[in-house]
């Protein structure tokens, strides 16, 4: 059993003959009882701030536990929205060579036409210049047979003919005869 202040305070020593001084003694009794007192106080309010402590540090540990979780959270959260946008961006570099191949491909169709346009306007410019090789052959063999009608003297006709040489083309590639006109600059 506990005693408290006032136990102490109200307790009565029994007198015997040759025993000590009873004021001394009941002095000694109350300030034994006032210091007793006031460590109880101290100890009640020891024991509040304990319990203050200890709510503080449950709300405490409480706050900790839910940084934690949202630590943990915000760490999952930005590991997904790294995932996310590597994966996007691994898709629109997808995309982009994607497009660039088609645009190449593109390009080297359109290459390949414009070559072939040009070997065909290659072969039609041979087969007019070939043209207007024969027609003009056949107009001077015309022309000649014409001054010869006309002119029955062999000077004259080699003098037309001669006239009519500085008109010859240079041969087109690969046909071994002269051109009658002159080629375009």
């Amino acid at each position: 059993m506990r005693l408290t202040p006032l136990d102490l305070q109200n307790h009565r020593f029994s007198n015997r003959f040759r025993g000590y001084d009873p004021d001394e003694v009941d002095g000694f009794v109350r300030m034994v009882c006032e210091d007793y007192e006031s460590l109880v106080r101290e100890n009640e309010a020891l024991r509040e701030t304990v319990s203050g402590l200890e709510a503080r540090v449950a709300d405490l540990t409480g706050q900790e536990g839910r940084l934690r979780e949202t630590l943990v959270t915000v760490q999952t959260l930005t590991e997904d929205l790294k995932r996310t946008a590597i994966r996007e961006a691994e898709t629109k570099i997808g995309e982009a060579e994607v497009r660039a191949e088609k645009i190449l491909d593109a390009a080297h169709r359109r290459a390949a036409r414009l070559e072939e346009q040009v070997r065909e306007l290659r072969l039609v410019r041979g087969r007019v210049a070939a043209a207007v090789r024969t027609t003009l052959e056949t107009h001077a063999t015309l022309l000649e047979g014409l001054l010869a009608e006309a002119e029955p003297e062999e000077s004259v006709r080699a003098g037309a003919a001669a006239a009519w040489r500085p008109l010859a083309l240079p041969a087109s590639p690969g046909s071994g005869q002269a051109s009658p006109i002159p080629p375009a600059a």
